[in-house]
């Protein structure tokens, strides 16, 4: 785990799991610790692991140390994205990445039904 050892552990296994050896550039750049807890605006070309990069950034504070979510009674974070295929493709990227985290990642989107999203929201 040599390459991921400043990122939360359960993420560092999901990237191991997802077979990347190493973090893109974007994704470096996010998780440097010079960056602290500053909030980042993040522009990068597609494909340069920029969704990862965004659950990357958000799990010290999410996880606040644990290895694990406990139970929560609201959501903990909110991605908005401008189209409902991009939001499906943030859902999907996040589902794997904190899959050994026990989150719970769900998407609410237009056209879809309301009283599945509502049961997996709650």
């Amino acid at each position: 785990m040599s390459n991921f050892e400043a990122l939360v552990p359960a993420l560092a296994r999901a990237l191991e799991k997802r077979g990347y050896s190493e973090l893109t550039a974007v994704q470096k750049a996010v998780v440097a610790p010079e960056l602290g807890e500053a909030d980042a605006l993040v522009s990068a070309q597609t494909g340069s692991g920029k969704t990862v990069a965004f659950g990357l950034a958000l799990a010290p504070t999410l996880l606040d140390g644990a290895e694990r979510f406990g139970h929560a009674a609201a959501p903990l974070a909110l991605a908005v994205a401008p189209t409902r295929e991009l939001a499906l493709q943030v859902t999907r990227e996040l589902e794997w990445l904190y899959e050994l985290t026990g989150a719970t990642v769900a998407s609410c989107v237009g056209g879809m039904d309301m009283r599945s999203e509502r049961r997996v929201l709650e």
